[in-house]
C-alpha cells in the first residue's frame, strides 16, 4: 500500500510537471535569436527547451519528495549541484536567478546585461530575449526561463512569494551551438 502511495504521488508530479511545462513554466521567448533561421541554433534552442523541461521536473520532484520543512536540504540546492556537474563537466552553463526584491544567496543576482534585461521582461510577463553570442571563436545560445511559484511547499520556505502569480526566479543557460 505504501508502495502505491508513492507511486500514485510520483505520477501526480510529474503530471503537474507536464501541466507547468504546457502552461509556460518551460515556454520560451516568441523573439527568436537574430539568425532564427540558422539550423544549428534551432537544434541548440530544441536542446535548451529538453534541459529545462528536465531542469524544472527534477526540481519539483525533489521538492515534492524531500522537501517537508524548511530545515531540510533545499531543492533549488540540489538544481544548482546539478548545474554544476553540468558545467564542470563542459556541457553547459546555467544560473539560477532569483527576480525579487529578497534573495536568499546574492550569487542568484542577474548578473549581466543579458540576465538583467530577460529579469525585466520576465517580471513584466514578457517573454525573455535569447541571444546567440561567440566567445573564443565558438557560438553559444543564451536563453532565459521563467519560474513561478508552482505548488505551496515553495511558500514554506518563501513567504515573499505567497500569492505571486509571475515569474519569482528563472534560469538561465549559456549552451554551445550544436553545429
Amino acid at each position: 500500500m505504501k508502495q502505491s502511495i508513492k507511486k500514485s504521488i510520483f505520477v501526480s508530479s510529474l503530471l503537474l510537471a507536464g501541466t507547468l511545462t504546457i502552461v509556460g513554466i518551460g515556454s520560451f521567448a516568441a523573439q527568436k535569436a537574430s539568425d532564427s533561421k540558422d539550423a544549428a541554433v534551432e537544434r541548440t534552442r530544441q536542446q535548451v527547451k529538453m534541459l529545462d523541461d528536465l531542469y524544472k521536473t527534477a526540481i519539483i520532484l525533489v521538492n515534492e519528495h524531500y522537501v517537508n520543512n524548511p530545515s531540510d536540504f533545499p531543492a533549488a540546492t540540489a538544481g544548482k549541484a546539478i548545474f554544476a556537474a553540468m558545467n564542470k563537466n563542459g556541457w553547459h552553463e546555467v544560473r539560477l536567478l532569483g527576480l525579487t526584491d529578497v534573495l536568499i544567496k546574492q550569487e542568484n543576482k542577474p548578473s549581466d546585461e543579458f540576465e538583467q534585461a530577460a529579469a525585466k521582461k520576465l517580471l513584466a510577463g514578457e517573454p525573455a530575449p535569447e541571444e546567440v553570442v561567440e566567445k573564443g571563436g565558438k557560438r553559444y545560445l543564451r536563453v532565459a526561463t521563467g519560474i513561478p511559484v508552482v505548488m505551496e511547499k515553495c511558500v514554506m520556505c518563501h513567504e515573499n512569494f505567497k500569492g505571486n502569480k509571475g515569474n519569482i526566479g528563472a534560469l538561465s543557460y549559456t549552451v554551445p551551438v550544436v553545429e
